[in-house]
């Protein structure tokens, strides 16, 4: 089946995957009146006089913008804002389908870290959230943290959307297999934004034997090449200073997870892992390996990005729900607390995981309620 051949049409046939919709008439002198002139007077002067009350009077609070500068769109690099439209539309429509979120795509002409910067701070008055889509690390990370401070929640899904889910299949894949979050050994291939995030989220569950490896090779401290973020990471990382490619590192690991390249391993490296070993392999639309490859290696738990294999670990089961729960407990920031309370969340709603299902189905109904409830819960509790 030739899915980009029917997107193509179906893009062309509806002009794209979202509109606006009017919540109220416009069918009489009075509507108009009330929508707008004169009555809508009132209602700014209400909102200029106590700013919250835009939560209140307009639709800030169930708003959120999708912001991107095409730099890094899915697999196929920097493609340019109008290039990444049609990703910015998905994930609008990913957000009013699953969590009666409104959401805009906002493609920026500009690749500047301080002119994007500039442009969200900008734009927070009309929005209740930021979700940041699709920009390339390391300016990812600059961004968000020059925007904590807005009084909303920025959230840069390609980050911390992939951390929570990834947390999800690894809880219930350690249940299947035994094994706990301090005695493993994790292996990463990819040190982007999404390895970096995953990293620290598994570092706060309690995992200290991480190794990431990039193009270059495993991370450690004091290697060359590294940029800020990975300088940072690595001082905490990679405790035995492993050198060496991907192949040297995953010996004796427990889990790898695998954010990088299709066709990366193959069942001779699954083999050099311990017992009962966990292979999420994430790269899109090819993973680094094959399900059928990994089980032939001896791995007992295979997860993928891909809807059309068992254990799909996708971001679309994390941020609906975390801006749905954000949104409702009128959050300022996206904590550490409230992504690890999204991450058991979405684990529990599989109460009984096994090697096939570690992890909801993308469009479970029961995952976005959970997750908002979470969510809103770990922000009410400081």
């Amino acid at each position: 089946m030739d899915y980009g051949k029917m997107a193509v049409e179906m893009h062309k046939k509806s002009r794209g995957k979202i509109s606006v919709k009017a919540k109220v008439p416009l069918n009489s002198v009075l509507d108009m009146s009330l929508a707008y002139t004169p009555g809508v007077a009132q209602v700014s002067l209400e909102v200029a006089k106590d700013k919250s009350r835009a939560y209140e009077l307009t639709n800030k609070g169930n708003m959120v913008a999708v912001v991107s500068d095409g730099s890094a769109v899915l697999g196929l690099g920097n493609i340019g804002p109008e290039g990444a439209m049609p990703v910015m539309e998905g994930k609008a429509v990913l957000f009013k389908e699953l969590a009666g979120v409104d959401a805009w795509p906002i493609c920026v002409n500009t690749q500047d870290p301080d002119e994007i910067v500039m442009i969200v701070r900008n734009l927070a008055p009309t929005f209740g959230g930021i979700n940041l889509e699709d920009i390339s690390a390391p300016r990812c990370f600059y961004i968000e943290e020059n925007l904590k401070d807005i009084g909303i929640p920025v959230f840069h899904d390609d980050q911390h959307g992939t951390a929570v889910v990834v947390l999800a299949a690894v809880i219930n894949a350690l249940n299947v297999v035994g094994k706990s979050f301090e005695e493993v050994k994790v292996v990463f291939s990819g040190a982007g934004a999404s390895g970096i995030a995953c990293a620290q989220i598994l570092q706060e569950m309690g995992t200290t034997n991480i190794i990431l490896v990039d193009s270059r090779g495993a991370i450690y401290k004091g290697r060359d090449n590294l940029n800020s973020m990975k300088e940072k990471i690595a001082q905490t990382t990679n405790p035995e200073m492993v050198e060496g490619s991907v192949h040297d590192a995953i010996k004796g690991a427990d889990i790898f997870i695998g954010l990088s390249t299709k066709d990366l391993l193959d069942a001779s490296d699954v083999r050099k892992m311990n017992g009962d070993s966990i292979v999420l392999a994430m790269a899109n639309p090819d993973p680094e390996i094959l399900p059928e490859e990994a089980l032939k290696g001896g791995a007992a738990v295979v997860g993928t990005g891909r809807s059309d294999m068992p254990n799909q670990v996708n971001n679309v089961l994390g941020f609906p729900g975390i801006f749905r729960g954000a949104l409702d407990a009128r959050a300022e920031q996206v904590t550490m607390a409230m992504k690890i309370a999204a991450g058991r969340a979405i684990a529990e709603c599989i109460p009984e995981p096994t090697p096939d299902e570690i992890i909801p189905y993308a469009l479970n109904t029961s995952v976005v309620p959970a997750v908002a409830e979470a969510v809103a819960q770990a922000w009410r509790s400081g």
